[in-house]
């Protein structure tokens, strides 16, 4: 087997080749996402990783893809001048864009360099779409002719942010993109105003909080749905 292993980060990446090599299989890395913003902490991930592949002495193909205007135009390619259309656009970026975009990538190199078979260390994290991962992955693998290795790496998730941590890796505090930043930072700030007033978490109460912020101006109709 010659697996090509779509790769986010590095964090994702620890049990993601552990698990691998326990089973005899030795991935080469393959690093393509334009989808991290901005630019700086598309740095701080790629160079991260860059020093983790050094030291697991694992094979690591950079695919030095930034482009903040590229994606984002992407993203609401599709849209019209219609709200409705641009709010849906931003809400399914991930399975409409995003995804496809980086994992194609990894079906089109891997035909070209003689690889058999390609994976993703996406399936590893708790907050990615794993379902829509997957059957994205399989369609693929059908259009190119190449194995899909699929492995549930969740089951790892503990035992690689544990391994991660202490090895002193970068870790990020949102998915990618500019519009998965914000969603985090306006996370963080409900939690915090939460905790500051001892308000339980149910979604009556992250709503108040969120309508008050989007009153004085603080975020928009598009960033209030996608949190709540």
């Amino acid at each position: 087997m010659k697996l090509l292993l779509h790769t986010c980060c590095a964090p994702c990446s620890v049990y993601c080749i552990k698990s691998l090599r326990k089973e005899g299989i030795e991935p080469t890395l393959f690093w393509y996402n334009p989808n991290i913003h901005p630019y700086s902490e598309y740095k701080a991930r790629r160079d991260c990783l860059k020093n983790y592949a050094e030291s697991e002495k694992v094979k690591l193909i950079l695919e030095d893809a930034y482009g903040l205007d590229d994606f984002v135009c992407g993203i609401l390619k599709n849209a019209s001048g219609n709200p409705k259309d641009l709010e849906e656009a931003l809400l399914l970026r991930c399975q409409n864009y995003c995804y496809p975009k980086r994992l194609r990538k990894v079906f089109e190199y891997a035909k070209a360099n003689g690889y058999d078979t390609v994976s993703t260390t996406l399936l590893y994290s708790i907050y990615q779409q794993h379902d829509i991962i997957k059957d994205l992955m399989e369609h693929l693998a059908k259009e190119f002719g190449i194995n899909f290795l699929y492995r549930d790496f969740r089951e790892g998730w503990k035992e690689g942010q544990d391994e991660a941590r202490a090895a002193g890796l970068y870790m990020q505090k949102y998915c990618g993109c500019v519009f998965s930043e914000e969603e985090s930072m306006l996370g963080r700030e409900v939690s915090r105003q939460m905790k500051s007033k001892n308000i339980s978490p149910t979604n009556q109460n992250v709503r108040k909080i969120i309508e008050k912020a989007k009153q004085d101006g603080a975020v928009n109709k598009v960033t209030v749905r996608r949190n709540i």
